[in-house]
């Protein structure tokens, strides 16, 4: 018997061999996986920016009722200045005897503020914890009264001509995500780019440099496609505007708050089923293609392994603490 039931029972694993290949196919990648990483942004927010400049070596002449002008020396020439910060604008009429001259070197200037409306497009590549994309900002700036950092008394508020207008920004993006809480997660990141005020600005006088905007951006995931956001940040940045006539320069510090909000997306690596009628709600196949599921919102998180659309128990009452009320 023991010699008959060797050859036997090795006939049988032949026989009874399953041929996984007819039931098992593999399943083609789409294109869409190349960009499962990428996230593109959409946001709109507030911005405050904080306008300040120093008049180191100019003097400040005012005419009662009307707006100050600047001028360089030591007394005031024909040739005087009455707009320095967007566009400049020069005045040489006679000098008016009932006028207030304020001569340099009392530590003059300026400050306010500008109201920001910015709304910025983004594209980013996530790899773990790092992002690096860049993106581009256009936002509505409107420059409010600028009021006289010394002799307040003597000096009246200044409003420039031209104080409306739009901004253009673009910039590179470089992330790390160091927080998360449930479905939060919370990244620090950096803008770096430059700046182009728009026609209310006098480009051919304007000399800019670069601008550094440092940030956190506190996501919510309301599914692996998408996210909210809010992003409170602060911009470093600045300008000079060179006056004719053998002027000089006055440097003008535009630093800002901003608190942007709005929303990321990622085109889902898989997609959407076909079939009208199919109510699967974990990623599936037909065929050699894989789909994820009609009946998976994009704003709903769920588990692309399993159907969490219509759970049998909630996260509510006393399951509401619970990691796993199941």
């Amino acid at each position: 018997m023991a010699f008959l039931f060797g050859p036997v029972c090795a006939l049988a694993q032949e026989e009874t061999k399953f041929p996984l290949e007819k039931f098992y196919v593999d399943r083609k990648k789409s294109m869409r996986s190349l960009f499962k990483n990428f996230r593109f942004g959409v946001g709109l927010g507030y911005g405050n920016t904080y306008f300040s400049h120093s008049l180191n070596g100019f003097g400040i002449y005012q005419v009662p009722g009307q707006s100050p002008e600047i001028f360089k020396g030591s007394s005031p020439p024909a040739l005087r200045y009455n707009n320095w910060v967007n566009s400049v604008g020069m005045d040489s009429t006679v000098i008016n005897p009932g006028a207030t001259i304020v001569s340099p070197g009392a530590k003059l200037g300026f400050k306010g503020n500008a109201l920001n409306i910015p709304l910025k497009l983004t594209l980013h590549y996530e790899y773990k914890r790092y992002r690096i994309g860049g993106g581009y900002s256009w936002e509505f700036m409107s420059i409010g009264t600028l009021h006289p950092t010394n002799q307040a008394g003597k000096i009246s508020d200044f409003q420039p001509s031209g104080a409306t207008g739009f901004m253009k920004k673009y910039f590179g993006l470089l992330g790390v995500s160091f927080a998360r809480l449930d479905n939060y997660l919370f990244t620090a990141d950096a803008n770096i780019g430059g700046f182009k005020p728009g026609a209310n600005f006098n480009s051919g006088a304007i000399s800019k440099g670069l601008y550094f905007n440092l940030g956190v951006v506190a996501e919510r995931e309301m599914s692996e496609y998408l996210r909210l956001f809010v992003r409170p940040s602060f911009d470093f940045k600045s300008y000079s505007i060179n006056l004719p006539e053998n002027g000089g320069s006055i440097k003008h510090n535009i630093n800002a708050f901003y608190l942007n909000f709005g929303f990321t997306y990622t085109i889902p690596e898989l997609p959407r089923c076909f079939n009208k009628d199919c109510a699967v709600q974990i990623n599936h196949a037909h065929g050699n293609k894989e789909y994820r599921s009609r009946v998976h919102p994009i704003y709903k998180k769920q588990n692309p392994g399993y159907g969490e659309n219509n759970p049998l128990i909630r996260y509510k009452g006393k399951n509401k603490r619970k990691l796993n009320p199941y």
